[in-house]
């Protein structure tokens, strides 16, 4: 039962000690927005979330609004899910970076390649390295 305890310990730990990359996370089907950084949450505006078509493939798309006077270098990534909720990529996209400027509107956008792919969400952060 001890070592039970020790183990479980030792985890709560790890995980207390691992870096939280998320910053917004926006759901394309739900349109649900989950704000994990409160700071970037109050600069960003999440204005609209569609999903378009381009040659029978989804296209999703974010539109976003800064609510701050200054630059903010944000990374953003797409994921894609089927219509059962099952993530379609084997693997993940690379970050991708952007400057959003004071009280500029921006869109972030992404055409599935896989074919199952019919969902998205996207992960926004803020970037370390300005």
């Amino acid at each position: 039962m001890k070592a039970w305890f020790i183990s479980l310990a030792v985890i709560i730990g790890l995980v207390g000690c691992a870096d939280n990359t998320a910053g917004i996370r926006i759901d394309g089907q739900t349109q649900n927005v989950f704000f994990n950084n409160n700071v970037l949450g109050s600069r960003l505006l999440v204005d609209n979330i569609i999903t378009t078509y381009v040659d029978d493939r989804p296209r999703g798309v974010v539109q976003l609004s800064s609510n701050y006077k200054a630059d903010q270098h944000i990374l953003y990534r797409f994921y894609w899910y089927d219509n059962n909720g099952l993530e379609v990529n084997t693997k993940p996209g690379p970050w991708r970076k952007m400057i959003v400027r004071g009280y500029e509107q921006v869109t972030l956008s992404e055409v599935t390649v896989n074919p199952n792919g019919t969902q998205f969400r996207v992960q926004i952060r803020e970037a370390q390295d300005n």
